[in-house]
């Protein structure tokens, strides 16, 4: 098959980080000895833990000891996480996450807990209370949120996977920034049962991984997914790519081409007013749900001042006004169906159409603050939340900064093996996602043989 130029360039410099299904026993053994060694010597730099488990004993299952990490805010019976607090006190979870023992049972090994944004709510990976997490890629750079820290520990090698929570992006976003795939799954498919609630009408729990090779093992544990059709025809959003940067514009249409040469017919459709609609009501399902869940936050002087008044602004919206919105979805399905799909499988748009943000442009206290680029950062993520859409964000090139870029894969109601199916075919064809980090490229673990 025939790769554009500018997708099949020459490989960076540096190492690579392969994905974990790709390596040997040999090297599967190095990394599983190192991993929570490689994990603390990171973390010094990227603030991406919270908690760094001890090892357990055996590495038995069809995982074989994948070391993989979990965003702190799943209770199990020996862990109450933290949700992003200084002091968590009661986050509203309702039993214990039956995830992480899946996982283990399938031979994982939980390397630890993974740092995150207060209460899952705020999309930079900016958190007062317990600092923010580094982006691999730069330190002075924001690593995406709300599951920063999985996305942080995934991209530096600490681990080849992580759980995460997704809302408005809270997976995808992170992917972006950090030069990942991420994996949100169709709505209610992945139970949320001991994980933390943030809006439980568009909560769900995913994965995030280098590549999808890395995400399907995983997958098919966490959910009985079911079987779907392949991906034959897609929708690029053409005027979704004209508010896009000219290298997020252009990634986005590399990958189309990718896509194109994979024998997928790709067509270029108008999809804005159609996003716009959905999107005001997954902003006032975001904003009414989180409040009454997390109602008891908005006077703790615990809790940074700016997420209080998120919160409280929610409680503006009336119990009528969030039960239309949540009442309207089987429209808004329906219509985007009708008007964006329209005989489609899949949508295509970036993740973000603005590069990754500086850490000032993302922190209230600083002069550089802006917060129309936090709202940016979600514009193209929410919607698929109120769809209950399965999505799968995937890296496709470098912005004029050297910065990762990412694509959104957006699919039907159940068609999670198909995207995921998808996203693995290109990922043999590219390279983006193996990219080592430029900020932590000495630090990176080693999957080679030393001499």
């Amino acid at each position: 098959m025939l790769i554009t130029h500018s997708l099949r360039m020459t490989l960076h410099p540096m190492r690579r980080i392969p994905d974990w299904t790709s390596l040997d026993t040999a090297a599967r053994q190095r990394l599983r000895e190192s991993a929570r060694e490689n994990a603390d010597v990171l973390n010094a730099v990227l603030n991406a833990f919270v908690q760094i488990e001890p090892p357990r004993a055996g590495s038995s299952g069809t995982l074989g000891g994948l070391p993989y990490a979990a965003k702190d805010m799943l209770r199990t019976p020996a862990h109450q996480p933290s949700g992003g607090l200084a002091i968590a006190g009661n986050l509203g979870i309702i039993g214990h996450s039956d995830l992480l023992e899946r996982l283990d049972t399938a031979g994982a090994d939980r390397i630890g807990f993974t740092n995150m944004t207060e209460l899952a709510y705020e999309p930079s990976g900016f958190n007062a209370s317990r600092g923010r997490v580094k982006n691999p890629w730069s330190l002075d750079h924001v690593p995406g949120g709300s599951s920063s820290g999985s996305a942080a520990a995934v991209a530096s090698g600490a681990v080849a996977a992580a759980l995460g929570s997704d809302t408005g992006g809270s997976l995808r976003i992170p992917a972006h920034c950090c030069g990942i795939t991420a994996w949100k799954p169709t709505y209610g498919q992945v139970s949320t049962r001991g994980a933390m609630p943030l809006a439980p009408s568009l909560d769900t729990i995913g994965l995030l991984a280098r590549g999808a090779a890395d995400l399907l093992p995983l997958t098919t544990i966490l959910a009985d997914l079911p079987a779907s059709s392949p991906v034959r025809r897609g929708v690029l959003l053409r005027d979704v790519l004209a508010q896009c940067t000219p290298a997020i514009a252009q990634a986005c249409s590399d990958l189309a081409d990718v896509l194109t040469g994979s024998g997928i017919a790709v067509e270029r459709r108008d999809a804005l007013p159609a996003i716009d609609a959905i999107d005001a009501h997954a902003l006032t399902v975001m904003f009414a749900e989180s409040a009454r869940v997390h109602r008891a936050r908005i006077d703790d002087p615990a809790v940074a001042s700016v997420l209080r008044r998120r919160l409280a602004k929610g409680l503006e919206v009336t119990d009528d006004a969030l039960a239309t919105s949540i009442g309207a979805r089987p429209r808004l399905i329906a219509d985007f169906e009708d008007q964006v799909l329209a005989g489609a499988d899949v949508v295509v748009l970036p993740v973000m159409t603005i590069g990754t943000p500086s850490a000032a442009e993302c922190d209230p206290a600083s002069n550089h603050f802006s917060p129309k680029t936090l709202y940016a950062m979600s514009r193209f993520t929410r919607f698929v939340n109120m769809l209950g859409f399965p999505a799968v964000a995937l890296p496709a090139g470098f912005d004029k900064h050297g910065l990762p870029v990412a694509m959104q894969i957006i699919g039907r109601p159940g068609s999670d093996l198909a995207l995921l199916d998808l996203v693995r075919h290109v990922q043999t064809m590219t390279d983006w996602h193996g990219r080592v980090p430029t900020a932590i490229a000495a630090l990176a673990p080693q999957t080679e043989p030393t001499a």
